[in-house]
């Protein structure tokens, strides 16, 4: 977990669910968030998604969200037999290069943004975490209340991928 005074704003960006529906980090604020890049053919990325959706049934309540940022080449038709089968239960947005590039070019599978209530990045993950170093850095994050850790940065852009 980055202290606060280290942690950055976290990019905001407009992708589209499996409904289509247009979606914003920007949408989350005030709630402590998992952003997860990852694809449905990647091992340790299917390992977490359980976890995940653990997560979000346990954590939802308190102001928490996963978000997964899907990455499969082909787009929907992987994801929505992975979700017959694994029954996810956040949300998942399509991903694009744009938003890879904007958090430090993503470049291993899983990577995972944990952000704080206020959009900074409070941890990153890259590449198979455990459960347990997630539940921490939840938990830490969940107990310390929105209004800790001072406000937003001066200066700090809001930055925006927009879906293509």
């Amino acid at each position: 977990m980055k202290p606060v005074a280290n942690r950055t704003l976290a990019p905001d960006f407009e992708l589209r669910d499996a409904d289509g529906r247009t979606v914003r980090l920007g949408d989350y604020q005030g709630k402590v968030v998992l952003l997860n890049f990852w694809a449905t053919w990647c091992g340790p990325c299917v390992i977490e998604v359980p976890w995940f959706i653990e997560f979000e049934r346990r954590y939802k309540a308190q102001g928490f969200a996963v978000v997964g940022i899907l990455t499969d080449e082909d787009g929907w038709d992987s994801f929505k037999s992975f979700v017959a089968q694994s029954g996810i239960n956040y949300r998942v947005l399509m991903g694009n290069s744009t938003v890879g590039e904007l958090y430090g070019g993503v470049d291993a599978l899983p990577t995972t943004f944990i952000i704080d209530q206020k959009r900074r990045i409070a941890a990153v993950h890259v590449g198979l975490a455990s459960k347990s170093s997630y539940e921490r850095d939840l938990n830490q994050l969940l107990e310390s209340g929105p209004g800790t850790g001072g406000a937003r940065g001066a200066g700090q852009p809001t930055l925006v991928a927009r879906a293509k």
